[in-house]
């Protein structure tokens, strides 16, 4: 037995040595995976890299971010304070929050910094697209994407009725992403679906976007992978619709964004191919499906916890159509004047004092604005709602701001709305 003994001791030892050794091993690579990064200051200047850890070897902190949400940001802000350096999906990250500090970021786009995503939205998205250009380049493409027709308020209208008329709880924010994206593949992409068709394009959408920042390994069930095949699938959807395009006449105004760029580019001399455009296709449906439809279902919950702000709306709303209004019955015929219309305008100039195309910067608005002016305008019109759970749901922050449960309400019509006949002015 005495042996046997010493041979068990032998065993433990060799296993605690081993053990050991492993963690030196892991505590180098940490250090030295920390060192790395902090040699890659500017020697130049003299302050300091922001606090903060960089986490493990290669995966940095990506794991505690996806695992934690919104709570890694606010842990390392009370540890840190509002600037605090990470290492997240592959790329070492200087983390900013506070008024004046993101700012001065935004205000200074392509002069400090520059837009930048993670290799999975470059791999996913392709690279002919807004967020892989730099400079004029940049600048040219923002414009062609940021120019669309007029928004019409009836899918808003069809949307808030139906959320009336249901007799059971609404989640509000698929419902969102269903409105916002509708309006999105019509405006932007000039694309007419029927509700199979639209279910379908938006589910593959969605997959698509909940995995665009991914961790940028193309293996099997992995997320990126799982993009791809999402991916794929959009652009066979799409590649119909884009030759149809193609052929169709530009004489007159183009009727939607991605006709807009075929356009502006063809007036340039360049004839953008088939790969180019869907890509330019899916870019814009997720300028504009994602933050709109958040954006929407914020709207809905701030306006439930304050109601003192949805009073003012709905009197604000009340007061335009009794003291500014005029009743247009129904049946009778509406024309409009573009000339009076300009002649009539704060900043029309008679006679005119030259050409200043900054005059009408403030008419063209996002996509998300309108479409939330419209929601809020209809919502605050026409229904109130009330939470169909005990309480107000959490919000999760990945892949974009959004309610964990839908955020359930139930909607109720007001007496007053269901029974116009005419339009109000």
């Amino acid at each position: 037995m005495f042996p046997c003994g010493l041979s068990c001791l032998s065993a433990l030892g060799a296993a605690g040595t081993a053990l050991l050794c492993a963690g030196l091993l892991l505590s180098l690579a940490q250090h030295l995976w920390t060192l790395r990064w902090m040699l890659s200051r500017d020697r130049a200047s003299t302050l300091p890299l922001p606090k903060g850890s960089m986490g493990w070897p290669f995966f940095g902190e990506t794991l505690h971010w996806l695992v934690q949400g919104s709570r890694f940001h606010s842990s390392r802000r009370e540890r840190y304070g509002t600037v605090f350096k990470t290492h997240l999906l592959g790329r070492p990250v200087i983390r900013v929050s506070g008024a004046e500090n993101v700012r001065t970021i935004l205000l200074g786009e392509h002069r400090i910094v520059r837009s930048q995503w993670p290799q999975s939205a470059h791999i996913l998205l392709g690279s002919h697209t807004l967020l892989g250009a730099v400079g004029e380049p940049h600048r040219q493409r923002r414009k062609e994407a940021g120019q669309w027709p007029g928004l019409t308020a009836r899918a808003p209208y069809r949307f808030v009725r139906s959320w009336c008329a249901a007799r059971r709880p609404v989640a509000v924010y698929d419902a969102a992403k269903a409105l916002t994206f509708r309006m999105a593949a019509r405006i932007l992409l000039g694309l007419r679906l029927d509700e199979a068709q639209c279910a379908e394009l938006s589910r593959t959408f969605e997959q698509f976007v909940e995995n665009l920042f991914s961790l940028p390994l193309d293996v099997p069930f992995s997320g990126l992978r799982k993009g791809i095949r999402a991916r794929d699938q959009l652009h066979r959807h799409l590649e119909e619709a884009i030759a149809e395009k193609l052929h169709e006449d530009m004489a007159g105004e183009p009727g939607d964004a991605l006709a807009m760029i075929i356009h502006s580019t063809r007036e340039l001399g360049h004839e953008l191919s088939v790969q180019e455009l869907k890509e330019s296709a899916v870019e814009l449906l997720f300028a504009a499906f994602f933050t709109t439809a958040s954006a929407s279902t914020s709207l809905v919950l701030l306006l439930l916890q304050h109601p003192a702000a949805m009073a003012k709306l709905r009197q604000e709303l009340e007061a335009q159509g009794l003291g500014r209004g005029y009743q247009i019955p129904k049946g009778w015929s509406v024309m409009y004047s573009i000339r009076d219309t300009h002649e009539t305008a704060a900043v029309y100039r008679s006679p005119p004092e030259g050409f200043d195309p900054e005059r009408f910067g403030a008419s063209g608005e996002e996509l998300a604005q309108a479409v939330l002016q419209l929601l809020a305008v209809e919502l605050v019109r026409t229904a109130r709602w009330e939470l169909a759970t005990p309480a107000f749901p959490a919000m999760q922050t990945v892949p974009i701001v959004h309610p964990v449960d839908g955020l359930r309400l139930f909607f109720h019509p007001l007496a007053h709305s269901a029974a116009r006949d005419g339009l109000c002015l």
